[in-house]
C-alpha cells in the first residue's frame, strides 16, 4: 500500500484490509482517502463528488463497515437509497462479497427482491438495508410498527446518485422520507450523498442536510487528468447530407484539464437503404461492446428493431440488447448479466436506466442518439463508458429531416446538434453542471406525504398531522393557511374523513388511491397494459392497439391476440417488421444556460474538432442562417408579412413563462394572434404591431409590478405532477405560478431586449429577403 493511502487503509477493518489486498490495489484513489477522513474524524454528513467509476461506493463503505464492525448496531445500521432497482442489484453484489467475510448482511427490498429476505431482516433487523425511495414510502406506509425495530440503531443513510434526486419532487419525497424514518425511529443517522455530476456542491450540502441538525462536508478530491474520446455527427433522415462531397479535416484539442480527442473518420459503409443515422451506429458497434443511449422508450424501442432488422439484412447474428423502465424485470437482468460479460461484442440500446452507475462490464463506446437534456446527463451517460484506466468515448448521432424548399427559419436551425455541442463547450470551458432545483411549491407532493402520514398512523387531529408533515424541511414554504385549504379539500372529496371525535382518517376514495402500489411513486406514471407472450412477460405499455395490430417492445414486434381490459393486459405473439413504441410522455427539464451558450455557439467562429465531417458543415450552414437572417442582431424576426418569430434563448420553465407573460400581459396591445411554440427553442406568432412597438411593450409590461399569478387563468387548473388532481385548483394555479414558472429569469431576459434593441439594426425586415 503507497503512502498516498496508508492513513486511511491503517484505520480500516482488518477484513477491509484484506479485500483491498485481494483486489490487487496498489493505492487508495482520492476520493477514499478525503471520505475516510470525513467518515472517521468528523460527526458531520458528507456529500462526495468523483467522476464515475471513481470509488465513491467503496469510500463510502470503507469507513461506515469498519465503524459497524468495531461497533455493532443493535438494528439496521446502514440504509442505502438508490434511485434504480436494477443498481441495488449491482451493489448488492459488490457489498455482499465486501461484508460476507465481516458477518454483516445486506438486504435488498425492492418489488422484485425475495419475500424470504424481507421477513428475515424484520424478525432480525441487522447490518445494510438497500432500498429505493418507492419501496421507503411502502415500508413506513405498511409496517408503520416495526420502524423503531428496524431502525433505531441506524448510524448512516447513503444516497447514490443523488444528482438523480435535486431537481424533482421524488428527491424531496426521498427526503422526506428520511425525516419521517428518524423521527419514527428516535435515530439520527450521518447522511452521505454520492455523486459524479453535482453543478452546486454547497447548495447540494444543503438539501442533503436539511432537517438532520448537521452541516455538511464536501471533501475536496484531486480528480487527476481525465481523457475523453468523442466525436459528434450529424445526418439528415434521407438524401444527400451536409457537405456531401466535400473534404474535413480535423485535429486533437486540449482544454483546461481535459483532452477532447477527435475519434478517426470512419471509411465503412452503413447497410443499403438504412437510415443513414442507424447505419453508422451499426457499423461502428460491430466487433465492439457499446452503450447506445437515446432520450425515450419510444426511441430506444425504434433504434434496436432497425439494427435488429440489419443484422437480418446482413446475415449476421443478433448483437442487440435493449434495457429501459417499460420492460420487465428479467428482460432487464437478462440484458445487465450478457453485458457484465468481458468476452462479449453485444452492444444494448437504453435509456437513462443505464446512464446511473449499474456495472454491464468493460464499455469501449458509447454512443447517443440526438442531445440529452441536461449537462449532468451527458456526464452520467459519458462516464459509462472509459473504466479500467481507457479513456472515456461517446459518439454522438444528430438527427434530422431535410427541410422543404419553403420551411421557415426556424425549421432550419439543427436544434439537436447545437444543444449537443452547448452541452460540451459548457462543461468543457466552465465546468457547468445543472444545480438543485429548490425553489418550488410542492403541493403534490404535500397531498401525498399527507395521505402517507395519516394512513399510516391512523386517526390525528388537523393540529398533529400539521406539526407531522408541515415540519418536514421540503415544505418549509407551504403556510399553515395553505395546509387548512388542502385539508378542506380532502374532506370533500372523501380523501380524508372526519370522525366523531374530530380526528381525521383516510376516506373510502382517498383508500382507493392509498392502497394502490402505484401510490408509493411520485413521478407522473401513465396507466399501464402489460404484455405477455406465452407465459413470458415481455413488460407495460400504454395505449394498446385493437386485436390484430401491431407493437413493439423489447426491441421486436409482437402481433396483439387479446386484450383483457379489466386486468390491464395484452396478449401477443412475435412477427416480422418495423412499428413506433409509445410508452407516455417525457417531457425535458433543459437549463436557461444551455439556451444561452446555443446561442453563443452560433454567433461565434470557434471551430469544435469533436466535429465530424457532415457535423461540421451542417454548423457552418447554421451559422450562415443564423448571421444572414439577423438572429444576432434581434431576437425577433419577421417572417414575411405579419408572421413572426421570437428566439428568447431561454430554459423550459422561463420560456414557459415568456409564452404566458406574451398571451396574457401583451397580446391585446401587440394584436398577437395564432402564438404557438417549439419549446424552449422558439415562438411563432402573427403580429399587427412593429418589431419597434413589441419591445416597448413587452418590456413595459415586465417592467410593471404584476403577481406571477395573472399568467395563470383563474378558470385554469395546470395539472403538472402526479398528484395535482386532488390538490385544491388554487393551490395547483399558485404552485404552478411560483414553483414551475420562472418569471425572474423571463424578466431579466426582457429587460436584457431593452438594453439592447435600440442598438439592433436588423438589415431587412423579412428574413427571406436577406437570405436571398
Amino acid at each position: 500500500m503507497s503512502e498516498a493511502g496508508f492513513s486511511a487503509f491503517e484505520r480500516y477493518a482488518p477484513f477491509i484490509q484484506d479485500y483491498i489486498y485481494e483486489s490487487g490495489w496498489q493505492m487508495l484513489r482520492g476520493v477514499q482517502n478525503a471520505a475516510a477522513d470525513a467518515i472517521f474524524t468528523t460527526e458531520e454528513n458528507v456529500l462526495l463528488t468523483a467522476s464515475t467509476a471513481s470509488g465513491k461506493t467503496e469510500a463510502a463503505f470503507f469507513p461506515i463497515l469498519t465503524l459497524l464492525d468495531e461497533e455493532p448496531p443493535s438494528s439496521v445500521g446502514a440504509l442505502y437509497i438508490a434511485p434504480l432497482k436494477a443498481l441495488i442489484n449491482d451493489q448488492f453484489e459488490r457489498l455482499n462479497d465486501l461484508c460476507e467475510q465481516a458477518h454483516i448482511p445486506v438486504t435488498k427490498w425492492h418489488g422484485d427482491a425475495s419475500q424470504a429476505q424481507k421477513r428475515k431482516l424484520l424478525r432480525t433487523p441487522a447490518g445494510i438495508l438497500q432500498i429505493t425511495p418507492e419501496s421507503l414510502e411502502s415500508l413506513l406506509l405498511n409496517k408503520h410498527m416495526e420502524i423503531p425495530s428496524l431502525f433505531h440503531d441506524l448510524r448512516f443513510i447513503v444516497i447514490d446518485e443523488v444528482h438523480s434526486l435535486l431537481r424533482g419532487d421524488r428527491g424531496l419525497q426521498t427526503f422526506s422520507l428520511i425525516e419521517r424514518l428518524c423521527a419514527l425511529a428516535g435515530c439520527q443517522p450521518r447522511r452521505v450523498g454520492l455523486s459524479a455530476t453535482i453543478g452546486d456542491p454547497e447548495a447540494a450540502g444543503r438539501f442533503i442536510s436539511a432537517g438532520s441538525g448537521s452541516g455538511c462536508i464536501i471533501p475536496s478530491v484531486e480528480g487527476g487528468k481525465d481523457v475523453w474520446r468523442l466525436s459528434m455527427e450529424h445526418f439528415y433522415t434521407s438524401g444527400p447530407q451536409a457537405g456531401e462531397g466535400e473534404l474535413a479535416s480535423g485535429t486533437d484539442v486540449q482544454q483546461r484539464t481535459r483532452d477532447v480527442a477527435l475519434l478517426d473518420e470512419p471509411t465503412d459503409s452503413a447497410p443499403a437503404a438504412a437510415d443513414p443515422g442507424a447505419g453508422y451506429i451499426f457499423e461502428h458497434t460491430r466487433g465492439k461492446k457499446c452503450l447506445i443511449f437515446t432520450n425515450s422508450r419510444e426511441e430506444c424501442e425504434a433504434v434496436c428493431q432497425q439494427l435488429r432488422q440489419y443484422c437480418e439484412a446482413r446475415g449476421e447474428a443478433d448483437r442487440f440488447l435493449i434495457h429501459h423502465g417499460n420492460l420487465s424485470a428479467s428482460y432487464r437482468e437478462s440484458a445487465e448479466e450478457e453485458m457484465k460479460d468481458d468476452s462479449s461484442l453485444q452492444s444494448i440500446c437504453a435509456t437513462a436506466t443505464l446512464e446511473l452507475g449499474i456495472d454491464v462490464g468493460r464499455l469501449e463506446r458509447a454512443f447517443q442518439l440526438d442531445a440529452p437534456f441536461t449537462v449532468s446527463g451527458f456526464l452520467q451517460r459519458m462516464g459509462r463508458t472509459g473504466r479500467r484506466g481507457d479513456p472515456s468515448e461517446m459518439w454522438f448521432v444528430m438527427r434530422e429531416d431535410h427541410q422543404l424548399s419553403r420551411a421557415m427559419l426556424p425549421e432550419l436551425i439543427p436544434w439537436y446538434l447545437l444543444q449537443g455541442i452547448a452541452l460540451v463547450q459548457l462543461y468543457v470551458e466552465e465546468r457547468f453542471v445543472e444545480p438543485p432545483r429548490l425553489d418550488r411549491l410542492p403541493y403534490s407532493l404535500l397531498y401525498h406525504q399527507t395521505m402517507s402520514t395519516l394512513a399510516s398512523s391512523g386517526e390525528m387531529t388537523p393540529a398533529q398531522l400539521a406539526s407531522r408533515v408541515l415540519t418536514l424541511s421540503c415544505f418549509a414554504r407551504i403556510t399553515q393557511d395553505d395546509f387548512r385549504v388542502l385539508l378542506r379539500h380532502l374532506v370533500e372529496i372523501d380523501h380524508i374523513m372526519v370522525t366523531e371525535n374530530g380526528g381525521l382518517i383516510v376516506g373510502l376514495a382517498g383508500e382507493r388511491v392509498v392502497n394502490n402500489y402505484k401510490f408509493y411513486a411520485v413521478f407522473q406514471e401513465n396507466v399501464e397494459y402489460s404484455v405477455r407472450s406465452g407465459s413470458e412477460e415481455l413488460g407495460t405499455i400504454v395505449k394498446p392497439p385493437p386485436v390484430g395490430d401491431k407493437i413493439a417492445i423489447a426491441g421486436r414486434v409482437w402481433a396483439v391476440d387479446e386484450l383483457d381490459h379489466e386486468r390491464h393486459i395484452v396478449y401477443c405473439t412475435l412477427v416480422k417488421g418495423r412499428v413506433p413504441a409509445y410508452f407516455g410522455d417525457t417531457p425535458g427539464d433543459i437549463h436557461t444556460r444551455i439556451l444561452e451558450k446555443m446561442y453563443e455557439v452560433l454567433r461565434e467562429d470557434s471551430s469544435y474538432p469533436y466535429l465530424m465531417r457532415h457535423a461540421g458543415y451542417r454548423l457552418a450552414e447554421a451559422r450562415t442562417t443564423f448571421d444572414m437572417s439577423g438572429m444576432e442582431r434581434s431576437p425577433l424576426i419577421n417572417l414575411g408579412g405579419k408572421m413572426w418569430v421570437l428566439f428568447p434563448w431561454l430554459g423550459s420553465y422561463a420560456f414557459l413563462a415568456l409564452e404566458r407573460f406574451l398571451k396574457v400581459k401583451c397580446g391585446e396591445r401587440l394584436g398577437l394572434r395564432g402564438l404557438t411554440a417549439s419549446r424552449p427553442y422558439y415562438i411563432q406568432f402573427t403580429m399587427e404591431a412593429s418589431r419597434d412597438e413589441f419591445f416597448r411593450v413587452v418590456t413595459e409590461e415586465a417592467a410593471k409590478t404584476f403577481d406571477p399569478l395573472d399568467l395563470v387563468d383563474e378558470k385554469e387548473n395546470p395539472v403538472f405532477e402526479k398528484y395535482d388532481p386532488y390538490v385544491p385548483a388554487e393551490l395547483v394555479r399558485k404552485g404552478f405560478a411560483y414553483g414551475v414558472l420562472d418569471v425572474d429569469g423571463m424578466r431579466a431576459r426582457v429587460a436584457g431586449w431593452a438594453e439592447g434593441h435600440s442598438s439592433a439594426v436588423v438589415a431587412s425586415n423579412d428574413w427571406t429577403e436577406a437570405l436571398s
